[in-house]
């Protein structure tokens, strides 16, 4: 279960941004979804917040199954906290290591402990090493062609080879709203603008009248 409501946003947030950028793509992405990795033990369980599997069916799972399935992920992200670090950081990551998940992140939402409030491994002759920041601070997943960074503590995902900004549906439903609510503030001031330009139009065109029948009485 996720930590709180803005874990929970943040989990849903990244996995739907996963999605829409390998739409159409032989990549599954889940998330919360328990994945068994120890055929006949259902106590060997893990449900990471969010997962990559590439070369694997896209649809939908109750859970995810290793030995069915014939791989594991190759990547994984926790939204992490100040209760779950410990568990994070050495439970979890002893198993990724095991399973030789090749990438291992964690962002900190909350900013509660992590300092920068991402942080990125990769596997390196079997071990996790820290993954090296780009020129910017970010940290690329060679992985998934995706960089990772952060801009005010929030998390932010580039498509690496083009700089396209990943974002989830929601995200854009919420973008167009609010550019749509900006072109009609601007439609109304435009409106507004025009309505007293005609207003002063008529205002000038009754003094001329007005003038013009003065000098004809003249």
């Amino acid at each position: 279960m996720a930590e709180s409501d803005l874990h929970r946003e943040w989990m849903v947030r990244i996995i739907e941004r996963l999605q829409r950028f390998f739409a159409g793509q032989w990549v599954y992405i889940s998330g919360n979804l328990l994945i068994y990795y120890f055929q006949g033990n259902p106590k060997r369980c893990v449900a990471p917040d969010a997962f990559v599997v590439k070369d694997c069916d896209p649809r939908f799972r109750t859970v995810f199954k290793t030995w069915e399935e014939g791989r594991f992920p190759n990547f994984v992200l926790e939204t992490t906290s100040a209760t779950t670090q410990e568990n994070d950081l050495e439970t979890k990551m002893e198993l990724y290591t095991r399973f030789q998940v090749a990438e291992y992140f964690l962002y900190d939402p909350r900013g509660d402990w992590l300092s920068p409030a991402l942080i990125g491994y990769h596997l390196v002759d079997g071990e996790y090493e820290p993954i090296t920041p780009d020129a910017k601070g970010n940290l690329p997943s060679a992985e998934l062609g995706v960089t990772f960074g952060l801009e005010q503590g929030k998390l932010e995902m580039w498509e690496t080879r083009s700089g396209k900004r990943l974002t989830s549906g929601r995200e854009e439903a919420l973008k167009l709203q609010v550019e749509q609510t900006v072109l009609k503030e601007e439609n109304l001031k435009l409106a507004e603008k025009l309505a007293e330009e005609a207003k002063a139009r008529q205002v000038l065109e009754e003094e001329l009248r007005r003038l013009r029948a003065e000098r004809g009485k003249a």
